[in-house]
Order: C-alpha cells, then structure tokens, then sequence
C-alpha cells in the first residue's frame, strides 16, 4: 500500500510542479538523455535495425536501470522516495512547455504575424511550416496537442503507475528515442525501426486512456466517441489516431488531411468530417482540454497504482483443506 500512496503523492506533486514551474532552460534530464543516446548513437549507427535495436536496448535499459537503483536506495524513507517520485515525474511529463509552445503559436496568429506562428511551430512538431496557412498552421498546434497530451503526459503517468520511477523514466526514454530515430528518414529507415516499433507498444494504453478522457473532458462526449471509433484506425498511426480523432470529435473540429513533412506531402484521412475547419481560437480550447486530461490522467493513474499496490500487499490464500 505503501508503494501506491508514494506514487500518488509524487506523481501529485511532480505535475504540481509542472505546471507552476514548467521545464528549466538549462540541464533539462531529458536533454541530458538525448546527449547520452546521442553518443551511443555515434558509436553503434548501421544501416541494420539489428544495431538499432541494440541502441534501444541500450538506451531504454540504462533509463530503467538508473530509476530501478534510485527508487531501491531510496525505499527506507518515505520522504525521500516521495520526493524522487515527484522529481521524475516533474523531468518526464511536458504539459508546460507544451501549453506555452501552443498559445505563443495562438497568439501570433491572432496578431495576424504568420511569419512568428510559422517560426515557433518547429518547436511543438515537425511540419514544414512554410507551405501552411494560418488554418493550417491552427490545425497542426491542435493536432500536436492532442499527440503530445498522450506522449509528454498521460503515457508516462500510465507507466508511472505500473512500474514507479523506472516506469517513468523508461516511458521517457522510449518516446525521446523515437523522436530522435525513430521516424522513416534514409538514416533512420532501419536503425530507428526497433525504437518506433517499442515507442508504438509503451504508448497504447496512454493514448487509449487520453482518448477516453477526452470524450469525458470534452464539449461533446458523443462527438468523441463517434469520431474516435469511426476514424481513429484509418490514422497512420496506432497512437496518434484515437488521440487526435477524440479531441476532434471533443471539439468539434475536423483533423488530419493533406500536410508535409521534410519536404515529403502526406495525404491522411479526415478525421470527424462532421466537424467544421480548425480556427485560431481552438488552439486555446485545445490546450485547455489538454490539462483537464493531464489531471484526470493523474487521478486515474494514481487509482490504479493504489490498488495495483493493495494487490501485491494481500497475503495469498491458504488452500480449504479436503474433508
């Protein structure tokens, strides 16, 4: 029992602190795991996913290990496991950064400078913002909204709840190794093959709860739903879909379509055609609705790590004995 209360405390106060404090500028944990993967990277690169599956293996396990070690030095004291629970939940969940990263992005288009809006969106996704419009531009920041409320939230409490800090940190490092190799570049086509296909397994059941969530959250529950079930496995994506076609039904709005991607254009499928076309203001909905799923998400997880805790506490039943 003791277990789940130290990580719904934690986990508690590591949002908490999130969203009072946001990421730091310098020395972000993350970053300094993205150096490491980064020299691994250097030493072991092939073109063979066998090599990238290694440097998975490498990177991910490391990030295991060292909150494995933590969490067991730390076990004797409440306090201080506490304190390690909320400071990695504090280094791996990014509903801060994403928020800011969004309405700054709102904010220049409602001053009508689409040069900003274009400028900052490579830092919340990796469209190419010089083919986009201003409702395009809209339209990505939500649907990178709704993508990143599952990656840089709700997934790492999921984990958080099944595993404590390891959980955590691992959940982390697989979504930060996918986004370094993981995607269908020529020098990433097979080594990363291994790190998105993990990065596809760690974020199911986060994306799966962030879509139920947001049907909860949400203007229109029904929408969600509907939308979520009608268009999410038509997305590329096994994540990405019921994510992104829950908010859409959520808020009313149409997704997905033609974007461009390094300069490569990708026609996806609409998601909720019975929605009307993003606007700037659904940028701040968005984000709005986004941190109404991280504290749910924060709830739910924290249920369920008290419960998977009380599970492994309860002494096993001794057998009837045969009359």
């Amino acid at each position: 029992m003791r277990a789940g209360r130290v990580f719904a405390y934690g986990a508690a106060a590591g949002l908490l602190g999130d969203r009072l404090l946001g990421d730091p500028r310098r020395g972000h944990p993350v970053a300094v795991f993205g150096r490491a993967a980064a020299a691994v990277e250097r030493v072991l690169w092939r073109d063979h996913r066998g090599w990238g599956a290694l440097h998975t293996t490498v990177c991910a396990s490391g990030a295991v290990a060292l909150g494995a070690v933590a969490q067991s030095c730390l076990r004797p004291s409440r306090t201080a496991s506490l304190a390690l629970t909320a400071a990695a939940t504090w280094a791996v969940v990014g509903g801060t950064s994403l928020a800011r990263e969004a309405r700054g992005i709102g904010r220049a288009l409602e001053a009508g400078d689409l040069a900003a809006a274009r400028a900052r969106l490579p830092r919340l996704c990796g469209r190419d913002p010089q083919a986009l419009d201003a409702g395009g531009i809209a339209r990505a920041v939500v649907e990178s909204v709704a993508e990143n409320t599952s990656d840089a939230v709700v997934g790492a409490l999921v984990w958080g709840a099944v595993g404590g800090v390891p959980g955590l940190l691992g959940f982390r490092a697989v979504n930060t190794l996918d986004a370094m190799v993981g995607h269908r570049s020529p020098r990433y086509l097979r080594y990363g093959w291994a790190s998105a296909r993990l990065d596809d397994v760690a974020g199911w059941p986060g994306a799966r709860l962030t879509a139920a969530l947001a049907a909860v959250a949400g203007g229109d529950p029904r929408g969600a739903v509907r939308a979520w079930r009608a268009d999410a496995g038509r997305h590329p994506s096994p994540n990405a879909g019921p994510v992104e076609a829950s908010f859409a039904g959520a808020l009313g709005v149409r997704l997905g379509g033609t974007l461009s991607y390094g300069g490569r254009v990708e026609h996806r499928p609409v998601l909720n055609g019975e929605g009307r076309a993003v606007e700037t203001g659904d940028i701040e909905r968005a984000v709005r609705l986004s941190g109404r799923v991280g504290w749910l998400a924060l709830g739910v997880s924290a249920a369920g790590g008290l419960l998977r805790a009380r599970a492994a506490g309860r002494p096993a039943r001794a057998p009837e004995r045969a009359s």
